[in-house]
């Protein structure tokens, strides 16, 4: 028997970036919410069982209307990343499953890729994320200054879904609210890591970006209408 896939998307951010009057989930991409689009991107990759969305107390509202006729739950977003995983989790009622954390702004993601980070997990690693090559050269800058350059061949960009051990992933969530540390975990697989659990890397897609400022839009747009 296959392991229960749960998918966690958040949507609780302002995504001020964007430049809309409206929270970034909610703007819609060629007729259809960025946030109905990721969700829909979930389900057709064939691998996902339950979905859970995290929005603001505020938008929950907005958010069942965007996601007519899907069945998804609701948890409310907390002040930082962390805090509104932590919630999603909370809802959550299996012990064992994989569980996919996912960012509404990453609307086009393909359900392909979705599936193969999803199989990474069901097949045995406790952590997984899909990475794509990075094509700029990376600079470390301090004050004003650069004072390295990483080797590229090293670097990869980080996208999302991000795919877990529920069990793991909870443990890791709870030592780190407890601890209080002083980084701050930006993703979850950041998070991992610092609890000390291996995570692997899957390919990624193009498609998966990121849609953060107006240029970002724009292209979003044009695959739209490539389509």
């Amino acid at each position: 028997m296959r392991r229960r896939v749960v998918a966690i998307v958040a949507a609780a951010g302002r995504g001020t970036r964007l430049g809309a009057d409206l929270p970034k989930a909610y703007v819609e991409l060629g007729g259809r919410t960025l946030l109905e689009r990721a969700v829909a991107g979930l389900e057709d990759s064939g691998v996902v069982d339950e979905v859970v969305v995290l929005v603001s107390p505020d938008m929950e509202g907005a958010a069942r209307e965007a996601l007519p006729g899907r069945e998804v739950r609701f948890a409310h977003g907390g002040a930082e990343r962390a805090d509104s995983i932590f919630n999603g989790l909370g809802v959550i009622g299996e012990r064992d499953a994989v569980v996919l954390i996912h960012d509404a702004a990453r609307a086009l993601t393909p359900p392909a890729m979705i599936a193969r980070v999803a199989g990474a997990v069901a097949a045995g690693a406790p952590a997984a994320v899909p990475v794509v090559p990075v094509a700029d050269t990376i600079k470390e800058v301090e004050n004003g200054r650069v004072v390295s350059t990483p080797s590229r061949a090293r670097l990869r960009a980080v996208q999302t879904p991000q795919a877990f051990d529920l069990a793991t992933l909870r443990r890791a969530n709870e030592a780190y609210f407890e601890a209080r540390p002083d980084f701050v975990a930006t993703d979850d697989a950041s998070l991992m890591e610092w609890f000390g659990v291996p995570v692997a890397t899957v390919e990624g897609d193009p498609l998966a970006f990121k849609i953060t400022t107006p240029s970002d839009m724009l292209l979003a747009e044009a695959v739209i209408q490539a389509r």
